[in-house]
Formats: C-alpha cells, sequence, structure tokens
C-alpha cells in the first residue's frame, strides 16, 4: 500500500486528486476543526474515513509523524465506469464485475485472466471489497497496467448502467439451473462474481439477467473466485473465438 501522512500532505493530494484514495485513516483522539474540515473533504468526494487508535496509526506511519492522519492510496489510479463501458464500443465487449472479493490475492488473479480472457474492463464497489494495493498489482502480474478498474460507490446502479449500454449481466450461483456453457457470450456481456464464501448478495443476484453455476464433482461443490472467474471467461472467449472462425 502507499500511504500519505500528515493533515497537510492529505488535503493537498485529495484536492489534486492525482492519485486514487482507498482511505483515510484519523485518530480517534484528535477532535479539532482542521480534522472536521478534512472529514468533510473526504465525504464530499467519497473517500471512506476510518477512526482508528493513535497507535495503529503509528504502525502504518513508522517514525513519520502523522499528526493523526493516515491517507491509504492504491497503486493505480481507478478509471470511471464510463471508462469501462466505452473501453471496447464492439460486439465483443466483456468486462467483469466483482461483488466484493476481498482477498487482494484472488482480485490480482482475476485481473491477470481476465486480461487474458480478452475482457476489456473491471467493476469493484467502493466498500467491503479489496483495493488496488501493491499485493493486488503483484498478483496481477503486470496486468493491471493494461486494463481499466473502475471504482463504484453503488454497484446495483453500475449494473443498470451496463444493462443500458447493451450488456446482459451473467451471475455465477452455486445453486442455479442453467449450466454457464447454456449461455451466448458472443454479445456484449458483464460476468458478475460474488466475494469469498457469501457469493453474489441478493439485490446483485436480482440484477442479473441469467444465474449459472459451474458443475462440480466430489464433495467439494465451490471454487476459489479466481478459479472460478477464469472458467467462466475462458468459455466466453472459446464462443467468440468459434464465432469469428470462418
Amino acid at each position: 500500500m502507499h500511504y500519505i501522512y500528515g493533515i497537510n500532505s492529505v488535503a493537498e493530494a485529495l484536492k489534486a486528486r492525482g492519485r486514487a484514495f482507498e482511505w483515510v485513516g484519523m485518530a480517534k483522539e484528535r477532535h479539532d476543526i482542521r480534522l472536521q474540515r478534512l472529514i468533510e473533504d473526504c465525504r464530499r468526494l467519497s473517500v471512506p474515513v476510518r477512526f482508528l487508535q493513535r497507535s495503529e496509526l503509528d504502525r502504518m506511519a513508522g517514525h513519520v509523524a502523522h499528526q493523526g492522519v493516515v491517507a491509504v492510496t492504491s497503486a493505480k489510479q481507478y478509471n470511471d465506469l464510463e471508462d469501462v463501458i466505452n473501453a471496447k464500443r464492439a460486439e465483443y465487449s466483456l468486462v467483469v464485475v466483482l461483488d466484493g472479493v476481498e482477498d487482494p490475492h484472488n482480485l490480482g488473479a482475476i485481473i491477470r485472466t481476465s486480461l487474458a480472457a480478452g475482457a476489456h474492463g473491471i467493476v469493484i464497489p467502493e466498500r467491503r471489497a479489496a483495493g488496488l494495493t501493491d499485493t493486488v498489482a503483484r498478483a496481477s502480474a503486470g496486468a493491471l497496467a493494461h486494463l481499466p478498474v473502475a471504482k463504484v460507490t453503488n454497484l446495483v446502479r453500475a449494473m443498470e448502467d451496463l444493462k443500458e449500454a447493451g450488456y446482459w449481466l451473467v451471475g455465477l450461483h452455486e445453486t442455479a439451473e442453467k449450466s454457464y456453457t447454456a449461455i451466448d457470450y458472443t454479445t456484449p456481456t458483464g460476468i458478475v462474481m460474488g466475494g469469498e464464501g457469501n457469493g453474489l448478495h441478493e439485490l446483485t443476484r436480482k440484477r442479473c439477467d441469467f444465474l449459472v453455476s459451474l458443475p462440480t464433482t466430489g464433495p467439494v461443490k465451490s471454487l476459489n473466485v479466481s478459479v472460478a472467474t477464469g472458467v467462466v471467461l475462458f468459455e466466453a472467449l472459446r464462443q467468440r473465438h468459434t464465432k469469428r472462425s470462418p
């Protein structure tokens, strides 16, 4: 992760918006007008604020004087949802929508697989999900630099925007009766994946046009989310290659 320390440094970085913010940590013990103004700036820009013990901020900052404020920034600037929607205006547009993937290694692996399978962007929620940390960048093996990632405050609204732009949304749900191979992925498609353990949230699930499952054998009935994403993405890639072939 990248850090910015101190009230003035964080305030100026927020004004510049030169880098994406994951969240800003503020000392629980501090109460003054400067901190309140910074909180208001964060809220106006939809930057999450976490109130932490000063000892925790000390650990994050090491030996740097932080004045009770430490900002955590991402390894890459986020894109707007419109950037993802417009990344490939073509019949074969393909995006991946992640509903609360919290493990940065999983997120990095999904980004790497998405790029390899021809996806044109990733959509992640602002809260309760991994952001674009250095760990994600390393796990993506360089793919993060080549794939737009949109961070949205309302994932359901983002799904509606994708549908309005002509995307069909396919959600992976372990109890769905339809197999993932029964779907046509050769039109603009958004593949919607749930987080580790919880799967798709109800509101997200209801916004999907199709729900599909992966048939498995043996006692383990579910796959790691990054593996499952790869299975569906490469089915989409297979179908698209077949359609393009004479």
